[in-house]
């Protein structure tokens, strides 16, 4: 059987934690992780269609646990079905979990924090959350709500699109040539770069007790920032006060 990565000292979102010895967030690498196979279904479907896609999603990752250490949580917008499938992955053996849809939710804020903040309620202490698509900028609050790494898939993504991405802004390089002439390579390599530097930005807050002062400075850069945190704050704030550092 597979190791699990091994969560310890992890006392709630917005905290030091560790999983297999190394501190988060962390940045997680596909090549590393043995992913289930797992029936994957776009974000707003009829809800027949994402219980099918549950189903099926919990049976590849029983037949796969004996050799995968990392299951995708399904669902699709449907939080009562994300929490079902969460608890019976847990069951069958898994502890890290990657949230799907994560573009989708990122565009959707309410249903953002309501689906973190349902999943980190119900979930074991031992369990991690992997998201699995986030501009930098969104990283902090990501944190702050509970996420613990993020897939360098993004870098990767970013960079055939020609957009370059920073701690503060995606600059879509057709538009802002900041770098001309720079191959798709030596974009993804910036772009992990970036975001290698805004997980050591997140830990150094988090030890200096100040992740919520990072989060408010970035809630300003998008849109979609500000209605996250606005509606966390509105929405959650007994599971903030309970779970993470506010200043």
């Amino acid at each position: 059987m597979i190791k699990k990565f091994e969560i310890k000292s992890h006392d709630g979102p917005g905290r030091i934690g560790k999983i297999d010895g190394e501190i988060t967030p962390k940045i997680f690498y596909r090549k590393d992780l043995k992913i289930a196979p797992n029936e994957g279904s776009a974000y707003n479907i009829d809800r027949e269609i994402a219980e099918f896609n549950v189903k099926e999603t919990l049976r590849l990752a029983e037949e796969n646990v004996d050799s995968c250490d990392v299951a995708v949580i399904q669902g699709s917008k449907y939080i009562d079905l994300r929490i079902d499938c969460l608890k019976q992955l847990e069951e069958i053996g898994y502890n890290g979990f990657i949230i799907a849809n994560g573009d989708a939710l990122l565009t959707n804020s309410r249903d953002l924090v309501e689906m973190i903040v349902s999943l980190k309620k119900e979930a074991k202490k031992s369990s991690y959350f992997i998201f699995p698509f986030s501009e930098l900028s969104f990283m902090p609050i990501l944190t702050y709500m509970g996420i613990d790494g993020f897939l360098a898939d993004s870098a990767n993504y970013y960079s055939h699109l020609n957009v370059l991405q920073t701690p503060t802004k995606s600059y879509d390089l057709n538009t802002y040539p900041i770098y001309e002439n720079i191959t798709q390579e030596e974009l993804e390599k910036k772009n992990i770069e970036n975001m290698e530097f805004v997980i050591k930005e997140i830990r150094a807050h988090m030890k200096n007790r100040s992740l919520r002062n990072l989060v408010e400075e970035r809630s300003g850069t998008t849109p979609q920032n500000i209605s996250t945190l606005k509606i966390l704050d509105r929405t959650s704030m007994e599971y903030l006060l309970e779970f993470t550092q506010l200043y």
